[in-house]
């Protein structure tokens, strides 16, 4: 199969017109080959539930106001997409809030680490869950699936390390078959977990590590990274003048310009694209139709 792996950055999902345009970008450009997406936390959920956990350790009923805060956040995006009040997305947004719940309220002692990534996940868990309720509701046939019964890392919480051959494994076993019946798979960017089932994250870009780790488990035709920029460039443009974008970049030279400081794309994704020879592109979600 010519599998494509798209993945959508927190910005690209950050309201109601980002879910729509994220769903017109992959009616247009990913329903021609089987497609996997990888989605991430809504744009500035991932700061909102780390201050959620700081509170859990000082005040913890402040840290459920906060949960609070973004449950109604999420909740109001599904209502400006016009789901209706006894949608199924509502009670799936409050299940996920519950579980960072009874984190927070837990009385035993935990790491701060641990703790951390059993909330801050719930972040990618309700993007995601939003994005596939919406898929749906415009026809198309998508399939929620949770990575953490994809992704299997040790227990390094906050920068966990993939088991690969377990993780090869059960993303082949659970995804192959539900694209070969035209199923588009949705699931969840930064996000693993133990053998113990601990949620754990995968550290600094861990969204685009798990594309890459997708991509490499199913063999997959390309990776594309869709971003608020037109692809690679020469230097920040919010920075610098006369900013240029590079059409083509080998992947060392790719991770040689994340050594010198470029932020795009993290030397961990690249390398097991390299490894199986898959492109990765970088691509535009404001203009989707540029080359990238």
């Amino acid at each position: 199969m010519s599998i494509q792996v798209f993945k959508f950055g927190g910005a690209s999902v950050k309201n109601h017109e980002g879910i729509r345009n994220v769903a017109n970008i992959i009616q247009t450009y990913g329903v021609q080959k089987p497609l996997v997406i990888v989605v991430s936390a809504t744009g500035k959920t991932t700061n909102q539930l780390e201050e959620v956990i700081k509170q859990k350790f000082v005040q913890s009923d402040q840290a459920v106001q906060l949960l609070k805060a973004i449950q109604e956040k999420h909740n109001h995006i599904a209502q400006e997409l016009e789901f209706e009040a006894d949608h199924s997305i509502y009670q799936e947004i409050h299940e996920h809030i519950v579980e960072a719940e009874w984190v927070i309220e837990e009385d035993r002692e935990m790491p701060f680490d641990y703790a951390y990534d059993q909330i801050v996940s719930v972040g990618e868990l309700i993007s995601s869950r939003i994005l596939h309720r919406w898929l749906e509701k415009i026809g198309l046939h998508a399939e929620w699936l949770d990575a953490r019964e994809l992704i299997l890392t040790n227990d390094t919480y906050r920068d966990a390390r993939i088991q690969w051959n377990e993780t090869n494994q059960k993303i082949q076993s659970r995804i192959l078959p539900l694209l070969k019946t035209g199923k588009i798979i949705i699931t969840q960017g930064f996000i693993g977990s133990t053998s113990e089932n601990n949620t754990t994250t995968l550290g600094r870009e861990g969204s685009d590590y798990t594309a890459a780790i997708l991509s490499s488990a199913l063999q997959a035709e390309a990776m594309t990274i869709w971003k608020d920029v037109p692809g690679i460039l020469t230097a920040d443009p919010a920075k610098f003048v006369n900013v240029t974008k590079l059409d083509r970049l080998s992947y060392t030279e790719a991770i040689e310009m994340t050594y010198y400081g470029a932020k795009v794309i993290h030397p961990k994704t690249i390398q097991p694209l390299k490894l199986k020879s898959i492109p990765l592109y970088v691509k535009s979600f404001i203009s989707p139709e540029g080359d990238g």
